[in-house]
């Protein structure tokens, strides 16, 4: 049983979830192309169902960035919105069979210091993105975490931009948005007070509604407008919420493309959800990993929720995770408090929630964002040397100038290129003693000796002198590879005709006939 402490706490977390999720949930479908209302019910569904099945106490699922361009591009090749959610339903049957194969395993096979660049980059980016709306420059979509556009411009070149469309009313919201956050997160608000209890991105959104009334009144010019307001369907009862929903037209499963673009989209929301749950018990310090087979079962079933009822992919999201975390999330509560409030929001609240400046979010997600990315992560990186760092700075680089999955493959690369070169650093170490006039050749390998030595042990070999005597010492192997068994195969059967005896400890000839 949850203590009444440990239950405000979390409820108190899936406030903030809350709050970041709802201009997530409505831009990131704006993003895709798809209808505002079905980023909502991905959403509602991330924050129920996935939640309920899945075994992560702190990941958050909802609409995720990642998958912008294969929906934009999805809906073009398949003619509309209603043939993709066909393929969103291939997908998460595809992700229900990757969590029955096993397929989650894989996740633990990304290095941390890729990881944590995700995490850093995430919220460069997240910050970057926010300062234009704290001006009120809403033009680029909440949640479009691409470098390039739509507008035609790039995540640096719309901060200079944003300048000739500066709006007095947002900068003065997120000023005091600003000093709120620092004021109820610094040391003024004692922890186990009353006040600690009341989540700051509460206070911080009621104070933005309030500061608008008060323009509206007596300071006529710094009104924030409609524009520069939250915006969200008109839902006015559980019958419009029905009439709402979209369903998919099955009759895509006649086109072959459904079936490629269903596939594509499972293994990206797999991949993101693997790495997310993965970053945050990292963020956490998690002692027991949240098991990743279970998350893709969770996945799939709550893709196939969404596209039979017309909402876009969802994974599990950083952002939205990493937000719940640093709220002092502690179990699951926080998700289904923040999945019942995305519910019950557009039903009876929906005129309050359409009076939320969006600078007020701005100032929310500008504080997840620098959480993500704290200095002292670069230095400590820094000092465990270029092995980790080089992929680290590769990682959030080549996130910040292209997208989230292209930063993740550049850093892998380089991560994987650091591999290579300490496997290949692992010699096989040959020696050589003249004793009667005939030389002795020892070569003695390492514990695991893969297809990367096959170039050395070639040449060791080509050296070894006619009329002498070879030791290939294997006892320290535990793996050898392919290619190299046949390497020294090949050698051993060409030996005689120079004279050459050779023996060999703890390695195995391999039938060459039998690859022929």
């Amino acid at each position: 049983m949850l203590s009444i402490k440990e239950s405000l706490q979390n409820i108190q977390s899936g406030v903030v979830v809350f709050l970041v999720a709802i201009p997530l949930c409505l831009g990131i479908a704006i993003a895709q192309n798809a209808p505002p209302f079905s980023g909502i019910i991905s959403g509602i569904i991330g924050g129920s169902i996935v939640m309920l099945i899945s075994g992560a106490k702190y990941s958050i699922s909802g609409p995720t960035a990642g998958m912008t361009a294969i929906m934009i591009t999805s809906i073009k090749e398949l003619g509309g919105f209603e043939f993709v959610l066909t393929a969103i339903c291939i997908a998460g049957v595809f992700q229900i069979l990757f969590g029955v194969l096993r397929v989650g395993l894989v996740g633990h096979y990304f290095p941390s210091s890729v990881i944590k660049g995700m995490l850093s980059a995430i919220g460069i980016i997240l910050i970057i993105k926010q300062i234009p709306h704290l001006v009120g420059y809403d033009v680029d979509p909440e949640g479009n975490m691409s470098f390039f556009q739509d507008d035609g411009k790039n995540t640096f070149s719309e901060l200079v931009h944003m300048l000739n469309y500066f709006s007095a009313g947002p900068a003065i919201i997120s000023a005091i948005s600003i000093l709120i956050l620092l004021f109820w997160n610094g040391d003024f608000i004692k922890p186990g007070s009353k006040l600690s209890f009341i989540p700051s991105a509460l206070v911080i959104v009621i104070a933005g509604i309030l500061m608008n009334l008060l323009f509206q009144h007596i300071f006529p010019s710094l009104i924030v407008h409609q524009s520069h307001l939250v915006s969200i369907p008109s839902i006015k009862s559980p019958a419009d919420l029905i009439d709402s929903l979209i369903f998919p037209d099955f009759s895509a499963l006649q086109n072959y493309k459904t079936y490629s673009i269903g596939f594509t989209i499972a293994v990206v929301i797999s991949l993101e959800s693997l790495l997310s749950i993965d970053a945050m018990d990292k963020l956490k310090k998690a002692t027991v990993s949240s098991p990743p087979n279970r998350e893709l079962i969770a996945q799939g079933v709550g893709n196939l929720s969404c596209g039979l009822v017309g909402g876009v992919p969802i994974t599990s999201a950083i952002i939205r995770s990493s937000a719940n975390i640093n709220a002092g999330a502690t179990n699951k509560l926080s998700g289904y408090v923040h999945g019942f409030l995305l519910l019950t929001s557009i039903l009876l609240f929906p005129s309050l929630l359409t009076s939320i400046p969006n600078a007020s979010l701005a100032v929310i997600l500008l504080f997840t964002g620098y959480k993500l990315t704290k200095m002292g992560l670069y230095k400590s990186m820094y000092l465990l040397g270029q092995k980790q760092f080089l992929p680290f700075i590769t990682t959030i680089s080549m996130m910040l100038l292209t997208d989230m999955l292209k930063g993740i493959l550049c850093g892998l690369a380089v991560a994987v290129f650091y591999i290579i070169r300490d496997m290949i650093r692992i010699p096989i170490k040959k020696s050589s003693v003249t004793i009667d006039n005939k030389v002795h050749t020892l070569i003695k390998f390492p514990e695991n000796v893969s297809f990367i030595n096959k170039g050395v042990l070639f040449n060791m070999l080509q050296t070894v002198p006619p009329d002498s005597s070879l030791i290939l010492d294997g006892s320290n192997i535990k793996s050898i590879d392919y290619d190299v068994s046949e390497t020294i195969t090949v050698f051993k059967q060409d030996a005689h005709k120079k004279g050459i005896h050779i023996q060999m400890i703890n390695i195995k000839e391999i039938d060459l006939h039998l690859h022929k």
